[in-house]
């Protein structure tokens, strides 16, 4: 899930890209006005973390802008918490509206309803909130793993990686692929950030079980399903 960021305190934006990195999410910043608007038409975002008092164009007029064009869902984060300013956000377009300080964990929290109450309503395209393969288990709502009933200790990049693995598990993907999805970078052959984070990942997953469920298609990519040898 991709999110901007769009704050012109420096340390502010850091620590908010640091967290929610951590959290598993790709996350870009602006730390203005304009630079914020370009990057928010320009681009895809899940969501937007939107500060209001920003240089070059305020983030009222940047939210006007932005719903003239898309509607991606936008939570305004701002020491300006008066009512009336509630208000405003609201009208012009905000989803959310949280009034700095703030505490983190309840941000990431409603990122995630923002980006659930986006999602399709349709029955026939509910998104599943658990994957399993053999004796694998994915909880996406809690970003747990499990295997044979045992917890997997996991990063947020490897429970990432996994889950991409696992929502396409039997098609092997190319490390592009996997770069582009997991750590939304294009892909630099002379990195190795893929075939480390797949290391890692096979000695929690495979190593401690008697069958693999990770296997490596040499000079093609990576697979994630479960063989009868």
């Amino acid at each position: 899930m991709k999110i901007l960021v769009v704050d012109d305190e420096e340390k502010l934006a850091e620590y908010l890209r640091k967290g929610l990195t951590e959290e598993g999410f790709s996350v870009d910043v602006a730390h203005n006005g304009i630079d914020g608007l370009h990057q928010a038409l320009e681009k895809d975002f899940d969501a937007i973390v939107l500060d209001r008092m920003l240089p070059g164009l305020d983030g009222l007029a940047l939210l006007k802008a932005l719903r003239s064009q898309k509607t991606t869902p936008v939570i305004m984060l701002t020491a300006v918490g008066g009512v009336e300013d509630r208000v405003s956000g609201l009208t012009t377009g905000a989803e959310d509206y949280l009034v700095k300080p703030f505490a983190f964990s309840e941000l990431v929290a409603r990122i995630h309803v923002l980006i659930r109450s986006k999602q399709p309503s349709s029955h026939s395209t509910v998104e599943p909130t658990t994957l399993a393969l053999y004796d694998l288990e994915l909880d996406l709502i809690r970003r747990k793993a499990k295997r044979c009933g045992q917890p997997l200790s996991l990063t947020a990049k490897e429970f990432n990686l996994l889950t991409l693995l696992l929502r396409r598990q039997g098609q092997v993907l190319s490390r592009t692929t996997i770069a582009e999805q997991v750590w939304d970078m294009n892909f630099d052959s002379g990195t190795n950030v893929v075939e480390v984070a797949i290391r890692r990942l096979r000695t929690k997953l495979d190593v401690p079980f008697d069958t693999a469920l990770l296997h490596t298609e040499r000079g093609m990519g990576y697979v994630l399903e479960q063989r009868t040898e």
